[in-house]
This record gives C-alpha cells, structure tokens and sequence, in this order.
C-alpha cells in the first residue's frame, strides 16, 4: 500500500470516529443502541424505552489484576469498565451502583477506584463489603467515595457471616447506609428474626432467591413481606434467571415473584442488570434487553417504571434529585 493510501486511509477512518464520537454525544440521556457486549446474548437493544437518570442497581466489574479473596469461589473472566459502558449504550442506563462481588472479599480498594472512571458521583453508587474489624474511619473514607451500603453474599459465603449482619448494621444506619442480603430463600426464612431487628435499611438481592416451584409460597416471602410492612426494607428486581424452572424469554416463574414484590411496595423496588452474570455459564449467558423488557411485564405502569428505575434508586442510593 502506498504512502498517499495510508494518508487517506487514516483520514477516512478519522473522520468516521470523529462522526461516530459526535453521534454518540448527540445522543439524548435514555438514547438506546444495537450493540454487541460480552458476557450477554443478542444485540438489539430493548423494546422499552429507558427514561432519563434510568438506574442500574446491580453489576459486577471483572479485572485480573484485582487481588482475588483466598476463599473466593467465583472468579469470572474479565468483565471492564468499557464492557460496562457499552451494556449502558445497549440499555440506555446512565446510573449505575457497582456491587463489590464475592471474588474480591473486604478488599474494597480497587472496587473504589473504578467509581470516577463509570462516570463519578453524579451517576455512580458503590456497595462495599465489610467484616466487623472495619474501623469507623474506613467507613467515612468509603461514604465519601460513594459508596452507600455493604453487602452480605451468603450463598457464595467465606467475606462475612449472617453473625456481622446486625452488629454492622448498627454501625453503618446512622449513616443511611442499607444492609444488603444475598442469601438463599431457605437461608432468610431462617434468620427472619434476625432481619426484624436490625435498624438500618435492608436490601434483598434477586427477588429474594425463593426456590421455585414454591415461588411466593415459600416461608421467605412471608418474612420478607412482613418486612416490607415495616418500612425499611426494598427488593432489587433482578436476576430472573436465577431460580427459574420456567427460563427464557418469559421466565414465569421469576416473574410472578417480581409481580408479587412489585404489588407489595412498589415505593421500596429498584431494577438491577446482575451484568455480567458471574454464576451463569460462559456459552448460557442471557440476553439483557430481554432481561429489560421484562419490566415492561413486571411493572406494567409507565409512572411506576419511571419510580422503580429512577426515584426509588436516587432515594435509596443518595443519587442527585432530578
């Protein structure tokens, strides 16, 4: 190839990164894309239409330069920031709250670092995770950062112990910060004593994980209703494939809990992506836009959408209003 065919090669290919760079910025807040993104199937972008400050509640970031937690047993692959992003392009999400996985157990410094580079404090929230051993300090160091509540995974266990729950939940409510529960519906049903005493805001991930066929009529949907009532406990709508016996597209099953929640406190539901999926199978990964659409089932109503992907997410995660 000749030096004039370079030139005008790279002329080309300069001008059409400098249109597509200025059609993205022309972009409206919402605005969704056909795009490839690893760790999901498909490429169409939903058929609901996200609405402007739309809020991810759930996902994980990947990167093998993070220290793995000596008890760690999920380490998935690489899932980046730039993986991330264009999820939120293929969504339309503009907010988002980074969940500390189990991989990375209490170290929660790198997790901390990829706040500014999601977008800041304007648009980002962090869920850390902490043992009893964290000092008052490294809290403060962590609020000021973003983040906004810690999280207990006890179904992929070895960082924390349903023990920690309530003495950390003392700690960190005068700080508006939540307690977040990943457990099992027979694990919650267990401890539901333990979860009406505790003073801080309670999150429960993925529906509360009822085992299906039982759905609502496990013993965990009654604790957690009876939580609920109380007032300072919320549902993240996520997951749906987690649990199921029904599966894709409609996931039946999944979705009858999310209606049920959803009926129940529509004031205390948030949405999350679970992106990029860590306990699904690298060649099973689902398809979010048809994970999206499914609001459009769960959450018929476009005002209470608008609630549950918006107001509810800037009031639990201290996100700016408007």
């Amino acid at each position: 190839m000749t030096h004039s065919m370079l030139d005008r090669r790279q002329v080309l290919l300069g001008a059409a990164a400098f249109a597509a760079g200025s059609a993205a910025a022309a972009s409206p807040a919402g605005a969704q894309q056909q795009q490839q993104v690893r760790h999901s199937a498909g490429t169409e972008a939903p058929k609901l239409r996200a609405p402007a400050n739309a809020t991810d509640c759930h996902f994980h970031i990947y990167d093998s330069s993070f220290p793995v937690a000596p008890n760690a047993v999920l380490k998935p692959p690489e899932a980046s920031v730039e993986d991330y992003k264009a999820l939120q392009r293929r969504l339309g999400l503009t907010r988002c709250v980074l969940v500390q996985p189990s991989t990375y157990g209490t170290d929660n410094r790198a997790y901390l670092a990829l706040i500014p580079k999601l977008g800041g404090l304007e648009h980002v929230r962090m869920v850390g995770v902490v043992d009893t051993s964290v000092t008052d300090d490294e809290l403060r160091r962590m609020h000021e950062a973003g983040v906004r509540g810690i999280r207990f995974n006890l179904v992929q266990a070895g960082a924390t112990t349903i023990e920690m729950v309530e003495p950390l939940s003392r700690r960190v409510a005068p700080m508006g910060w939540h307690v977040q529960i990943h457990m099992l519906g027979d694990q919650i049903a267990q401890a539901g004593d333990i979860f009406m005493r505790l003073p801080s805001r309670i999150v429960f991930d993925h529906r509360a994980r009822l085992p299906q066929p039982q759905g609502v009529e496990h013993p965990a949907f009654a604790v957690v209703r009876r939580l609920l009532d109380k007032g300072n406990t919320w549902v993240k709508l996520s997951g749906a494939y987690m649990d199921t016996k029904a599966g894709p597209p409609g996931y039946a099953d999944s979705t009858a809990v999310a209606k049920a929640f959803f009926q129940a406190a529509p004031q205390r539901m948030v949405w999350g992506s679970d992106w990029p999926h860590p306990t699904e199978p690298a060649d099973k990964k689902p398809d979010d836009a048809v994970l999206f659409d499914l609001l459009a089932e769960w959450v018929p109503d476009e005002a209470a959408r608008h609630r549950v992907l918006v107001e509810n997410p800037a009031e639990l995660y201290d996100f700016p209003k408007g």
